[in-house]
């Protein structure tokens, strides 16, 4: 545990020169990071900037937040998935005014009890916001972690996390948030994801056991993927008078409460598309062009046809909304959005 000891001392005098200027490093409001800290969840850095901004332009406190409509909140989320987060966001900045008097709580307990919070956030908005000694272990630590170490321990276990949190705290420095940040920057960086981690830049290269013995590039290591379940789905974009039928979708599940175009399961053909928009009350203009996508999830992936209808009239059991209307105040799952981004392509 000798290197391990010495990771502060390597780590922390490299961050303060090469750490990137992020908006949520600005200061250390418990609200700003914990903000980013939940929109960073699946989410790429330069994707999270501008809706993190946009965000704390329309919400810029817990109180606001707690107030916020639903369909302001998801129109604020769009594109950034899971939006269950966006919902746990809410409940949680309610909890807040409730039991805390708007005042965001200081104790790791206390904030572990929010909804949507786990032991990574939680030790996040500890460490940064308050310089408290508790360890955010996500996929960057992890991967720091493995490689320091040279343990090939699949990092998808929980047992793996629950250990490198409790011997990242027994070496912690009283700079806490500085030293969580440095492990999240190094991991995201120079020991990043998904290529080659750029050894002769990384100020741990001497006390890295993983760079020492040459399995660097082969760690971390994860447990065997379970095969994707896959549904096919036929996606109609309806259009009538300048407005697109839109429907919401069941308040549990995937993409809960969100709304999306009509569709139903399996690929339909010409013939079985028709009958079902007769089935819906709707009288076909033309069928302007198909267009296959696919969105993966987590465990299930969609394999989408979406048909491009024009109707006489915009009627049947849907809400028919302008595109203006559909741009400022419909939240669409990416997985549908693709087929409204594509609505005035040329036939295919």
């Amino acid at each position: 545990m000798e290197n391990l000891k010495q990771l502060p001392e390597r780590l922390l005098p490299w961050f303060y020169v090469n750490r990137r200027e992020l908006p949520w490093r600005a200061d250390r409001d418990p609200y700003h990071i914990w903000l980013s800290e939940i929109m960073l969840q699946q989410t790429r850095v330069e994707a999270v900037k501008g809706y993190y901004s946009r965000f704390l332009k329309k919400l810029p406190t817990v109180a606001a937040l707690s107030q916020a409509d639903d369909e302001l909140l998801t129109k604020l989320w769009e594109g950034l998935g899971y939006y269950s987060r966006v919902r746990n966001l809410k409940k949680a900045a309610t909890q807040i005014m409730q039991e805390h008097g708007g005042e965001f709580p200081h104790s790791y307990e206390a904030i572990r009890k929010l909804p949507g919070i786990g032991d990574y956030t939680a030790g996040a908005v500890c460490s940064i916001a308050f310089d408290q000694k508790t360890p955010a272990v996500d996929g960057n630590v992890l991967r720091v972690y493995t490689r320091l170490m040279d343990d090939d321990t699949p990092i998808d276990q929980p047992a793996m996390k629950k250990k490198v949190a409790s011997e990242l705290e027994k070496i912690y420095p009283q700079t806490a948030g500085d030293f969580t940040q440095a492990l999240m920057e190094l991991g995201a960086t120079v020991c990043g994801p998904n290529r080659k981690p750029d050894c002769q830049s990384c100020p741990c290269r001497d006390i890295c056991r993983g760079f020492q013995k040459g399995t660097a590039e082969k760690l971390p290591v994860k447990s065997p993927k379970k095969q994707r379940k896959t549904e096919d789905m036929t996606v109609f974009i309806l259009s009538a008078d300048g407005a697109y039928a839109l429907e919401k979708r069941e308040n549990k599940g995937l993409l809960a409460g969100l709304w999306q175009f009509p569709n139903v399961p399996g690929h339909m053909d010409t013939a079985q598309a028709l009958d079902i928009l007769s089935q819906w009350g709707l009288e076909v203009r033309d069928i302007l062009r198909q267009t296959d996508k696919k969105h993966i999830f987590t465990h299930v992936q969609w394999n989408m046809r979406g048909l491009y209808v024009q109707v006489r009239e915009p009627s049947g059991a849907f809400h028919w909304l302008t595109e203006q209307e559909i741009d400022q105040q419909a939240a669409l799952p990416t997985a549908f959005r693709v087929f409204w981004q594509a609505r005035h392509m040329d036939a295919d």
